[in-house]
């Protein structure tokens, strides 16, 4: 590895959040490939068998646990999956995601219910966007990076589409009948 792969790899592992672009440039002092210093950094990584990857993750390069290793990990924080949401707050969270920003008031249409954004809030999974100009000025709600972060994104269009939800709905569906 060359010294900005070096440089690289060290800023990653020292980085609490997404590394970006901006921020090696500014280390390095110097214009950078990083998408092309990431994928030879992933290329030495595998050679190497190591049980780290970097990851496209919020708009930036993460330095994740290879899968493979995830139950050990699991068994040190004894733990079985990542701290789980509701069902309600899973079906919130879909909805802002696929139509942000959006309001309270149209989430609770969508889902029939009267929804808390409490939880979401709080654990940084959606934040206020501004304000709708409408009568009564409702909160607009989008998701956080924290967000893409949470769900290994590296952004939106990293999401399900409708139509390949629908199919696997609809296989689902046709396994159930089958059974």
């Amino acid at each position: 590895m060359h010294h900005a792969h070096k440089v690289v790899l060290a800023l990653l592992l020292s980085a609490e959040k997404p590394l970006k672009q901006d921020q090696v440039e500014l280390s390095l002092e110097e214009d950078v490939d990083l998408e092309k210093i990431v994928e030879e950094i992933n290329q030495y990584l595998a050679e190497h068998e190591m049980p780290i990857e970097v990851q496209n993750i919020a708009d930036g390069y993460k330095v994740v646990t290879r899968q493979t290793y995830e139950p050990y990990i699991d068994r040190l924080f004894q733990k079985n999956s990542k701290p789980g949401l509701s069902q309600a707050a899973l079906e919130t969270l879909s909805i802002v995601a696929y139509t942000q920003p959006t309001t309270k008031s149209e989430i609770d249409s969508i889902r029939g219910v009267n929804t808390s954004m409490k939880t979401l809030l709080s654990k940084n999974l959606v934040e206020v966007k501004g304000r709708l100009d409408a009568p009564g000025k409702p909160l607009l709600y989008r998701t956080t990076d924290y967000f893409l972060e949470y769900f290994g994104l590296a952004s939106l269009g990293d999401l399900p589409k409708m139509k390949e939800i629908e199919e696997m709905l609809e296989d689902k569906e046709e396994q159930t009948q089958n059974q």
